[in-house]
């Protein structure tokens, strides 16, 4: 099946930024690498904002697919550890682009962009609401995750693998060891 205009602008967009970084990404540019006129674009998205939103959006619907995936069950049918364990799992071993690097970065300063992230988290590995020992090792887990993410989207040099994933498989403990709150 031919991907619709919309998500063919939303995956010319995040070309772009892997190509070129954030600053490079135009209403024009997004358009010419989608093949697509810049008023074919504006229908979809008629500024700049709405197709950064329209590409936090996509790009934590697949995120969220691929936890849905690695989870193995419905979300609501899930632990606060499994849903943790499966975050770290899929963020460990996920794609670390440019381009979502960037696109991570620009949703810090933009609420509206930001709450994108924040709702997928939400419903992932939340923030600690109190000081609760088992609250705290999933959001541990969670920040080692993101942690090593971040080191393979920054680094030329890739750890060995098999340090990649013993380093999983200690975050993911973190995770599944973490007592359920009482």
């Amino acid at each position: 099946m031919r991907p619709s205009s919309r998500t063919q602008i939303l995956q010319a967009a995040v070309r772009v930024t892997e190509r070129h970084g954030i600053t490079a990404l135009t209403l024009e540019a997004a358009a010419e690498e989608a093949g697509l006129t810049k008023p074919g674009l504006m229908y979809h998205f008629r500024t700049r904002d709405e197709l950064l939103i329209g590409i936090q959006r996509y790009l934590t619907e697949a995120w969220e697919k691929l936890l849905l995936a690695e989870l193995g069950k419905p979300l609501e049918q899930s632990t606060a550890q499994e849903r943790a364990a499966a975050y770290a799992r899929v963020n460990a071993h996920g794609p670390a682009s440019k381009a979502e690097l960037a696109f991570m970065v620009e949703s810090a300063v933009s609420s509206e962009l930001a709450q994108v992230w924040n709702d997928l988290m939400a419903r992932w590995v939340p923030q600690p609401s109190v000081p609760d020992p088992a609250q705290l090792d999933l959001f541990l887990a969670r920040l080692a995750a993101d942690g090593l993410w971040l080191f393979e989207a920054t680094r030329p040099a890739p750890l060995a693998p098999e340090v990649k994933e013993a380093v999983i498989r200690r975050i993911a403990a973190l995770a599944a060891l973490a007592e359920p709150p009482a």
